[in-house]
């Protein structure tokens, strides 16, 4: 039976156009979601926009639009970019779905029924951007005017609220915080920054309010707007904006039918998320889901933000990157391997048209594209163009081919740590030998010397490396790397990772190889 393995970005808040860094988090999500395919998994992998709250409405109320019409329009351009950037997502959410709105009352009533809802009033320091509360010890104050740790204005609310009871919870998530790694309880959040940011969070809510629970309970319900899924028997209130955003994740795996055919799907394997929103899944969400009797998802993970050039991501500024136009200038595959490879995942980075060209020259054209076309050329000129057959390594064979080989396992281990750079660090690692170990054995000399079986060895040993870096590396550039496989001869039912094992049969005729990277003059930007 295959192992089920499910996926998912953050939905994407629908008052402004895509920009970069959904374009990041929906790339990382394809990577190991196409990963995960490519091990002979059963994999659900889950994208959408988030279309209801205050800001929204604003946003709306501003383009002079009504609210459904204006989210209509701008989730198009998160739908439209899924195709863009490639990816093999299973289902594209709006939260302005009939299904959705159904799976947020089913929610709502099975957490009532529990008692975990309770209907009082709120006052605090609310912050209309973030649609969410802040302590007095949060904010800071310029000109007059309070502001969240995000930035945004704040300012003093006082409205009827139904509250979730999640000071009952907190200690349980302490608990499965601190479980080990591979216990089925645990929540794992990731990286350990982000999870002992969070941990000390809940640390410091419990022992500053021991005497007084009740305080660090969630209000869950708003009657200032209307925009947002009507309260179940109350409908003068609509959710809080994240209780209904996060029930998206259960709502495209079904809920609440257990029956459901994707129900099987959940606990989710990873939620991706910026690091501003972690606090929301790994701390209200869990807590959400244990009070209504399901078990939680297995990881967040909180990347980081991408500065521009050194500034900070701004309209003010005019420097939000589209994605669309990155895609049109650099094409697909460069700007999907830059985007994991340039930094650590989980840490903030730096977008820089520069270094982006400098990745694809220097990585993609020159060490990968140059060798499978100084292989598969010579391949054609010195074999009749025709696949030489496999021998065991020699001596002098066995550091690289052993090398290849392993690359895959690396690869995994990596991938399932969501550590996609030091993945690609370990590819290109193989990569180099692999020209080193072509100019050392130089197969193009050998048949000058009459070594013509020596040479055959030596192509072999390099095609079969190149259909290993086809395969991995197929997960971050899928398009180019299909080119690749097809030059390399290898049959589309022979390009997963189990295939490895079986080697290509000698003799088979390959096509005249074309370059599968075009360089990039600096100049040129």
């Amino acid at each position: 039976m295959k192992q089920t393995r499910y996926v998912t970005t953050p939905i994407y808040y629908v008052n402004d156009k895509p920009h970069v860094g959904h374009a990041y988090t929906s790339v990382a999500a394809d990577v190991l979601a196409r990963w995960w395919r490519l091990q002979g998994h059963e994999v659900f992998f889950l994208t959408g926009t988030d279309e209801h709250g205050q800001k929204v409405e604003k946003a709306a109320r501003d383009a002079g639009m009504d609210p459904q019409a204006f989210t209509d329009q701008v989730s198009q351009h998160f739908r439209d970019l899924t195709g863009t950037l490639g990816l093999w997502n299973d289902d594209f959410i709006r939260t302005t779905e009939a299904r959705h709105k159904a799976a947020c009352s089913a929610l709502w009533e099975e957490l009532a029924r529990r008692d975990e809802i309770y209907l009082g009033h709120y006052e605090g320091w609310y912050a209309v951007r973030d649609e969410a509360f802040y302590g007095p010890d949060e904010l800071t104050e310029r000109d007059g005017v309070k502001y969240a740790p995000s930035g945004a204005p704040v300012e003093w609310v006082r409205e009827p609220s139904y509250f979730f009871r999640l000071s009952k919870w907190l200690p349980e998530l302490l608990r499965r915080f601190d479980l080990p790694f591979g216990h089925p309880e645990r929540i794992d959040v990731q990286p350990e920054a982000r999870r002992n940011e969070v941990r000390a969070f809940v640390q410091q809510g419990l022992k500053d309010f021991a005497d007084k629970p009740e305080k660090l309970d969630l209000s869950i319900s708003r009657t200032s707007f209307t925009w947002g899924v009507k309260v179940p028997g109350d409908p003068a209130h609509v959710m809080y904006v994240w209780l209904d955003a996060l029930t998206n994740y259960i709502t495209a795996a079904g809920y609440p039918d257990p029956k459901a055919k994707r129900w099987k799907f959940w606990p989710a394997d990873v939620h991706f998320v910026g690091k501003d929103i972690v606090r929301f899944h790994a701390i209200y969400w869990p807590a959400f889901l244990m009070a209504a009797g399901i078990e939680p998802a297995k990881r967040v993970f909180a990347h980081g933000w991408w500065t521009i050039e050194g500034q900070k991501m701004s309209k003010s500024l005019g420097n939000v990157i589209d994605p669309v136009a990155l895609v049109a200038e650099y094409g697909l595959d460069p700007l999907r391997y830059f985007l994991l490879r340039e930094v650590s995942f989980g840490s903030d980075g730096d977008f820089s048209r520069k270094a982006l060209i400098g990745r694809n020259n220097s990585e993609l054209a020159d060490a990968l594209g140059n060798l499978a076309n100084r292989t598969l050329s010579l391949i054609q000129k010195n074999c009749e163009g025709c696949l030489p057959h496999k021998k065991d390594p020699r001596d002098t064979d066995k550091l690289f081919v052993d090398e290849a080989q392993t690359l895959p396992t690396e690869v995994r281990v990596r991938l399932e740590s969501q550590e996609f750079h030091m993945a690609l660090d370990a590819i290109m690692a193989a990569v180099r030998s692999a020209n080193v170990y072509i100019t050392v054995h130089a197969p193009w000399a050998l048949k000058k010397t009459q070594q013509e079986e020596r040479m055959a060895e030596v192509l072999r040993h390099l095609h079969d490396a190149l259909r290993v870096f086809a395969t991995v590396l197929w997960p971050f550039m899928p398009t180019t790397m299909d080119a690749l496989f097809d030059q390399l001869g290898v049959p589309a039912d022979a390009r997963d990772l189990a295939a490895l094992a079986t080697p290509l049969p000698g003799g088979i005729a390959l096509p005249p190889p074309s370059p599968l990277f075009r360089k990039i003059e600096i100049e040129a930007v």
